[in-house]
């Protein structure tokens, strides 16, 4: 059985010098941005999305937990923010499975998990970017019923 606990403090550091260095690779890849300030440009765009860090208004941070797995190890993290803006959502900033947990059917129990947590703020929409190089993730999302809602495409010339 899957939970989705609040991350500590204690998890919320290491968490977020790897989501900064997941990101800015992400990034990279995506041909979005270059090499050289990737790292700095998604710093500030943490910055900028959780100025106080756990504390950040309407940003929820939560360590997947498995009954299943060591416990004194969460298997992945997850993390959304409600955008108040018409109507209002939640969207997924981060969500990682672990990889020594991965394809043992943790992210789609933790996405079923997430939407007990957002019904529970008043919410009935969950939002969320994924990378076009990133396939897992994609095939997961829509296994979760997630739907294409935009598709931004480019070519190198």
């Amino acid at each position: 059985m899957i939970q989705l606990l609040p991350m500590t403090p204690l998890e919320y550091e290491p968490w977020l010098a790897q989501a900064i260095a997941d990101y800015a690779d992400d990034k990279v890849r995506a041909g979005t941005w270059e090499a050289g300030d990737a790292i700095e440009r998604s710093r500030n765009d943490f910055q900028q999305l959780l100025p106080d860090g756990l504390a950040s208004p309407d940003n929820y941070l939560y360590c997947v937990w498995s009954d299943d797995a060591p416990l004194d190890t969460p298997v992945g993290v997850l993390w959304i923010a409600v955008l108040r803006r018409k109507p209002a959502q939640a969207f997924v900033y981060d969500f990682v499975i672990f990889e020594p947990y991965r394809r043992r059917g943790y992210g789609g129990q933790a996405l079923r998990a997430l939407e007990d947590k957002v019904r529970g703020l008043g919410l009935d929409t969950i939002g969320l970017h994924v990378f076009g190089h990133n396939h897992g993730a994609i095939a997961l999302y829509e296994k979760a019923g997630y739907e294409v809602t935009d598709i931004n495409m480019s070519k190198k010339v």
